[in-house]
């Protein structure tokens, strides 16, 4: 048999195999001290949920589940393989990058950078990839879910700031943006999605999370999705959000504001909602042509693609955390039922 050992700080980090041992158990250990243990008499299976709010599911005999939140866990052990579920996923990120919001990180680690910023109570703010080839924003992605849909606070004023994990030869400024009244400064994970504290606002003010966007589209189609978004995530348990700009030769304009920074042709957003009642997932993808022209009043049924569709048009894989199975089949179909 096999011990699978999670390890939590405030978020789920890692899976490790261990010896074997007699009889199948769950033993879950509670940040506060706290040890829960079911034997194989009282569970049927257990589900690793890589998921900010739902990190453990026990499955119980009497066809009901227990939920252990991964802000709570601190180590959960796994004894006896026949009762565990995994999958068998060949395409998954390693290292950081394991829950489900994240795209599978470029083939090049040496010229991007992967930047995660977080709080203590709230967890994960965003996290992003950096490209220093292209000096500009790969994709940010990040979860809502009622631990973090809280609003405690309101827009910070006039907080750009240089994000300074990146090298200094490869770092965005906000005088980069001097003397482009027509081109704002566009949040990917907005400001408005991160209200729960001050810091994790002010975190969404980091250049690195921020793409130059004609102010027709930011404050229209772009403003548009956004508010849809935000009912959406409170209709399902969590919503994994992926926002981008296109930075690719073929997908950019043919100038650079202030000869400095790409100009993307589009921008989109990947779109992963989770049902904990039912246990099942739901992608769509957004699409939008990038122009100095506003559109406030935006049918998203106009702009919807598969998500299959978005990674041929972008060449990113996303979603690539969930097992293979469920990825196929929620890549390749687009209910908009499920999200009107």
């Amino acid at each position: 048999m096999k011990r699978y050992i999670l390890l939590f700080a405030t978020l789920l980090t890692a899976l490790t195999t261990m010896a074997q041992e007699e009889k199948d158990t769950v033993i879950i250990t509670l940040q506060n001290g706290t040890e829960v243990k079911y034997t194989s008499d009282e569970f049927d299976r257990v589900q690793i949920i890589y998921n900010l709010h739902y990190g453990v599911k026990v499955y119980l005999k009497d066809g009901k589940s227990k939920d252990y939140l991964a802000k709570e866990v601190r180590v959960a052990e796994y004894q006896g393989g026949s009762q565990v579920v995994t999958d068998n996923n060949k395409n998954r990120n390693r290292y950081r990058a394991k829950l489900l919001e994240y795209p599978h990180l470029a083939a090049d680690s040496t010229m991007n950078q992967l930047i995660i910023k977080s709080t203590a109570n709230y967890g994960i703010t965003y996290s992003l990839e950096w490209s220093y080839k292209d000096k500009a924003n790969r994709w940010t992605c990040y979860q809502m879910h009622s631990g973090n849909n809280m609003k405690n606070v309101t827009r910070s004023d006039d907080p750009w700031k240089t994000d300074t994990e990146i090298p200094t030869q490869y770092r965005t400024y906000k005088s980069d943006y001097t003397n482009s009244q027509d081109i704002s400064k566009g949040h990917l994970c907005p400001s408005q999605d991160r209200l729960c504290s001050e810091t994790q606002n002010e975190q969404t003010f980091f250049m690195s999370n921020i793409q130059p966007q004609w102010q027709k589209h930011n404050g229209g189609i772009w403003l548009t999705f956004e508010n849809l978004i935000r009912p959406w995530s409170q209709k399902c348990d969590t919503l994994y959000v992926v926002k981008a700009a296109t930075i690719t030769p073929d997908k950019v304009y043919d100038f650079k504001l202030n000869d400095k920074l790409l100009m993307p042709k589009y921008f989109y957003m990947a779109l992963l909602q989770y049902d904990k009642d039912t246990d099942k997932y739901e992608a769509m993808a957004l699409w939008t042509v990038h122009e100095d022209k506003s559109i406030s009043k935006a049918d998203f049924r106009k702009y919807a693609i598969t998500i299959d569709e978005l990674e041929e048009r972008t060449g990113i894989d996303f979603f690539c955390n969930l097992p293979d199975d469920i990825e196929d089949k929620v890549e390749r179909k687009l209910d908009l039922s499920k999200w009107e």
